[in-house]
C-alpha cells in the first residue's frame, strides 16, 4: 500500500518534469552552424565586388572576415597543385585576429604552409605528406613551433573530414571560375571535391583560388552552390611535377633491380592490376616493359590495369600496347596534350582535360589493384617500413592505403589468389575458408644517398613518436603487410615465411652490408634459397651482363618525346637535350 501510494504522488512530479523537458527542447539551438556561416559570409559581404568574386587585393581582409580563431582550416596543397596565394595570404593574417588554427591538410610542400605555424596564426596539424618540407617539420615539432595530431594515409585523412576533422573554412585552387563560382579544376583536381563536399554541406566556407575568371569555364568541376568566394591570384597556382622522371638517371643497379621485380614477381604472380610508387625503381620497371618484357612475353599476361599519376616513362608502354586503363591521382606537368590525345586509356571528360581524382584513385588503390610497390626509407628487422625519421618527417601519403592488405576485398583475381595461397604466416578465415592477398612490395637499394643504411635493427619512427609525443611510432607499412622485399642483392619473398624468425632471415638474406644483413647466416641463406623464399638474381635467371641502361626503351627525357609523338612536352628543367 505504501508503495502504490508513493506512485501516485510521483506521477504529477513526473508529468511536470517532462513538461519542463519540452519546454527546454524548444529551446535548443539546432542551427548553430547555420547562424555562424552566414555571420561570416556578413562579415564579409563588403568584399564582394561581382557575384562571389573578390579582388585579390582584399584576400587577407577575407580571410580575417571568415575564419575565426581555433577554426579547423582546409588549406589545399596535394602532391601537386597548391592553393599558394591563399597560403601566403593566411601567413599575412592579423595573429591578433585569427590564431590557434587547426590546420588539416594532405600536404605541406610550401614554406608557407610552416610558416603559418611560425608566426603564431596555426597552433596544430593533421596531414599526410611533407615531401620538401620534411625536414623543416621534424625541426618544429621538435621546437615546440607545431602541435603534431597525426600523420595519416590519404583516405584516412578524407575520412575524418567527414568526422572529426571538419574543416570550417577550405581554401581551394582552381584553373578557371565564372563569377557565379563554377569553378573547373581541370588536369589537377586532385583533393578538391572531397574537400569540399566534407566543407560546404557542413556550413563551412569554401574560399577558391582560380588562374583565371571567363565567362564560361571549360567544365563544371565543382558547382557554383558549392562555392562562397573566387579569387583571380596574381599568377598562376604551383603545380610540382612529381612524377616525371629522367630516365637518363636510372642507374644499372636499379635497371637490375627492375629486372627481378618483372621476372620474380609480376610474372610470377600474373599482377595484371597495381600501383607504382614514385621513384627510378618503378619508372625502370615501365621502361622495361617494351624491351624485357617483351623479350620474356609478357604483355597481355601483366601491366593492364593502373591507379598511377600519367608518369612520362609509362609512355612507351602505352604505346606498345601494353596499357588498358589508368585512372589518375592527379596530373603531370607536359603530359596534357598526351593524355587528350590517348582517350581510350585515360579518364577525360569532353573537353579532352584529364578528370582526377586522389579520393577515388585512392579507393581502387586499396581495393581494385594487385599489388602496389614503391620505395621507403627505413625497413626494420622484422619487415616494418617507414619513411618518417627523426629528423625528417615525410610523412605517407596513399602508401598506407596502396600498401595493405584490404581485409574487406570479396573479388578474386589470379595474382591476389596465388598471393593468398603461398602465404606461410597468413592467419586464416573461421573454418578454414581461403583467402587471397595483396602483393605489397618495398623496393630499396640496401645504402641510400649519404650511405644511409636502409636496414636497421629499430625504426627512427619510434624517437620521432617521442619527440612529437605520439602514442605509437608513425609506421607506414606493417610488416605483416609486406609480401616482397627488392634489393640489388635479390628478392625475399616474405610472404611464403612460415613464422617471425624465418622472415627475419630472409630479410638479412637481402639486406647487404647493413647491420641486419651482416647478422645474416650463409647456410640459412642457401636454405631459404632452396625453398624458394629467397632468389637472388643467378636463381631468377638473369643475366647480369645485361642488366644495364641499354634495355630501357626511352633512355631520355627527349626519347620519351619522340615515344609520344611530339604530343609529351616536358617542363623546361627537363629538357637536357
Amino acid at each position: 500500500m505504501k508503495f502504490l501510494r508513493l506512485i501516485s504522488i510521483s506521477k504529477p512530479t513526473i508529468e511536470k518534469e517532462g513538461a519542463k523537458q519540452m519546454a527546454h527542447d524548444k529551446e535548443k539551438v539546432w542551427n548553430k552552424l547555420e547562424i555562424d556561416f552566414k555571420e561570416r559570409k556578413k562579415n564579409a559581404e563588403h568584399l564582394v565586388k561581382e557575384g562571389k568574386i573578390v579582388e585579390s587585393k582584399d584576400t587577407v581582409a577575407l580571410l580575417e572576415a571568415v575564419i575565426k580563431t581555433g577554426d579547423k582550416v582546409n588549406l589545399e596543397g596535394n602532391n601537386q597543385k597548391q592553393a599558394d596565394f591563399l597560403a601566403e595570404c593566411l601567413c599575412k593574417v592579423n595573429p591578433e585576429k585569427v590564431n590557434d588554427l587547426h590546420m588539416v591538410q594532405s600536404v605541406l610542400s610550401l614554406d608557407s604552409h610552416l610558416d603559418v605555424f611560425e608566426k603564431g596564426i596555426a597552433k596544430k596539424l593533421d596531414y599526410s605528406f611533407s615531401g620538401p618540407q620534411a625536414g623543416r617539420l621534424a625541426d618544429f615539432i621538435k621546437e615546440g613551433k607545431l602541435e603534431l595530431g597525426a600523420i595519416h594515409t590519404y583516405l584516412e585523412l578524407f575520412g575524418r573530414y567527414y568526422m572529426d576533422l571538419t574543416p570550417r573554412v577550405a581554401l581551394i585552387a582552381g584553373f578557371e571560375a565564372d563569377k557565379d563560382g563554377n569553378i573547373f579544376t581541370g588536369f589537377n583536381t586532385e583533393d578538391t571535391p572531397v574537400i569540399v563536399e566534407a566543407t560546404k554541406f557542413k556550413q563551412g566556407v569554401i574560399v577558391a583560388q582560380v588562374d583565371k575568371i571567363v565567362d564560361k569555364v571549360q567544365r563544371v568541376d565543382i558547382p557554383a552552390d558549392w562555392v562562397d568566394y573566387v579569387i583571380e591570384s596574381p599568377k598562376p597556382f604551383y603545380i610540382e611535377p612529381l612524377f616525371t622522371r629522367d630516365p637518363a638517371l636510372i642507374t644499372d643497379t636499379q635497371v637490375l633491380m627492375a629486372m627481378m621485380a618483372i621476372k620474380g614477381i609480376y610474372a610470377e604472380y600474373g599482377v595484371q592490376s597495381m600501383n607504382h610508387g614514385i621513384g627510378f625503381f618503378t619508372a625502370a620497371i615501365e621502361l622495361l616493359l617494351p624491351t624485357y618484357g617483351e623479350e620474356l612475353g609478357l604483355k597481355g599476361k601483366i601491366c593492364s590495369y593502373f591507379s598511377l599519376n600519367p608518369h612520362p616513362t609509362m609512355i612507351p608502354a602505352i604505346e606498345s600496347g601494353w596499357v588498358k586503363s589508368i585512372h589518375c591521382f592527379g596530373g603531370e606537368l607536359g603530359m596534357e596534350e598526351y593524355v587528350k590525345e590517348r582517350s581510350d586509356i585515360f579518364f577525360v571528360g569532353e573537353d579532352g582535360s584529364l578528370r582526377s581524382n586522389r579520393a577515388f584513385s585512392q579507393v581502387a588503390g586499396h581495393y581494385a589493384v594487385d599489388m602496389f610497390i614503391g620505395g621507403t626509407l627505413q625497413i626494420d628487422k622484422y619487415g616494418n617500413s617507414s619513411t618518417a625519421t627523426a629528423n625528417r618527417v615525410a610523412g605517407f601519403g596513399g602508401a598506407p592505403n596502396m600498401g595493405c592488405d584490404a581485409k574487406g576485398r570479396r573479388h578474386s583475381s589470379e595474382s591476389w589468389l596465388n598471393c593468398g595461397q603461398e602465404c606461410g604466416m597468413q592467419e586464416k578465415a573461421i573454418g578454414d575458408l581461403p583467402r587471397g592477398k595483396k602483393l605489397v612490395v618495398q623496393m630499396q637499394e640496401t645504402f641510400k644517398e649519404k650511405m644511409d643504411p636502409t636496414f636497421v635493427d629499430k625504426l627512427d619512427a619510434w624517437k620521432l613518436a617521442e619527440n612529437a609525443n605520439l602514442p605509437i611510432p608513425p609506421v607506414m607499412i606493417y610488416s605483416d603487410d609486406v609480401t616482397h622485399i627488392v634489393t640489388e642483392l635479390g628478392i625475399a619473398y616474405v610472404d611464403k615465411c612460415s613464422d617471425l624468425n624465418e622472415k627475419m632471415a630472409a630479410i638479412r638474406a637481402v639486406a647487404g652490408y647493413t647491420e641486419i644483413g651482416l647478422m645474416a647466416d650463409e647456410k640459412e641463406t642457401e636454405a631459404l634459397r632452396q625453398k624458394g623464399i629467397v632468389k637472388t638474381p643467378e636463381d631468377l635467371g638473369i643475366d647480369v651482363t645485361k642488366a644495364n641502361r641499354s634495355m630501357l626503351a626511352a633512355k631520355n627525357i627527349k626519347e620519351l618525346v619522340k615515344w609520344s609523338d611530339g604530343l609529351y612536352n616536358p617542363p623546361a628543367r627537363f629538357r637536357n637535350w
